[in-house]
């Protein structure tokens, strides 16, 4: 295997340029990248964008216009482990806001239908605490939450 990594391919029905343009204004680490247009191959869509490359926190991406054939599920989702619970409010109001929508335990979806699981410091540990009825009290916990408070995770963990 190559040292490069993945990239991934995110296909949208002639939104990637916006959706680029969206996720590098929710993500201050990230830069645009080429952006091909359909050529006379394609007569249709001649000139309008066929692909934009990006990067957001070190992962790189392209966003493909392909056409209304193929919706994003939450089989798919991107994890955002925060770093503090400011970082994890940050990025759950950014994804919700403008036409994205709250799931369950975390998991957001943005305007454009990508799933994301923003995971504040604390929460995996809880859920995967080596006692396993403290992690069942905090996994009981986060099933009733959109978004993760760990502070109420902990203490469903601790009660007894």
């Amino acid at each position: 295997m190559s040292g490069n990594g993945f990239t991934t391919c995110l296909w949208f029905d002639g939104e990637a340029e916006a959706a680029a343009d969206y996720y590098l204004s929710v993500f201050k680490d990230g830069r645009l990248g080429r952006i091909a247009r359909y050529t006379e191959a394609n007569p249709e869509q001649e000139g309008s964008v066929m692909t934009v490359e990006f990067e957001i926190n070190g992962q790189r991406f392209v966003g493909l216009n392909g056409g209304p054939q193929f919706r994003f599920t939450e089989a798919i989702s991107f994890q955002i482990d925060c770093a503090d619970e400011s970082e994890a409010d940050y990025y759950y109001d950014a994804l919700t806001r403008d036409g994205g929508q709250e799931s369950a335990c975390g998991w957001v979806k943005d305007r454009f239908g990508v799933s994301w699981q923003v995971v504040p410091p604390g929460a995996v540990e809880l859920v995967s605490d080596p006692d396993p009825k403290r992690a069942a009290r905090a996994m009981a916990a986060m099933m009733k939450m959109k978004k993760l408070d760990v502070a109420e995770m902990r203490r469903a963990a601790d009660a007894a």
